[in-house]
């Protein structure tokens, strides 16, 4: 019947490492895929869509996901400048504390 003894050699260590590493590659090559393909399929069908209505409101939402991707970031300099108001507002509170402090030294 059964035997004790395995009729198959064991592997050498490279291709034991062959394996795994080609196992990875392919899990790696899957996730890559799917991470992909995932925003095309997001993407409505609005035309398909039978109920004006539905399908009215479904071109609704697909135009303001295409207006904010449109809409461009604020600036470097935009944000640069932003943060150095921000600066001088906190600067102005800590003069009028300093000065409620020390009045006039």
């Amino acid at each position: 019947m059964f035997s004790a003894k395995p009729d198959a050699t064991p592997l050498p260590i490279d291709e034991i490492r062959a394996t795994k590493t080609a196992g990875r590659a392919l899990a790696c090559a899957i996730l890559a895929l799917t991470l992909v393909a995932a925003p095309a399929l997001a993407i409505e069908q609005c035309r398909f869509i039978q109920a004006k209505p539905e399908r009215e409101a479904c071109y609704a939402r697909q135009e303001a996901e295409l207006a904010a991707k449109r809409k461009p970031e604020p600036s470097h300099e935009s944000k640069m400048m932003e943060s150095l108001e921000q600066m001088k507002r906190e600067d102005e509170a800590l003069n009028r504390q300093l000065h409620s402090i020390c009045r006039g030294c």
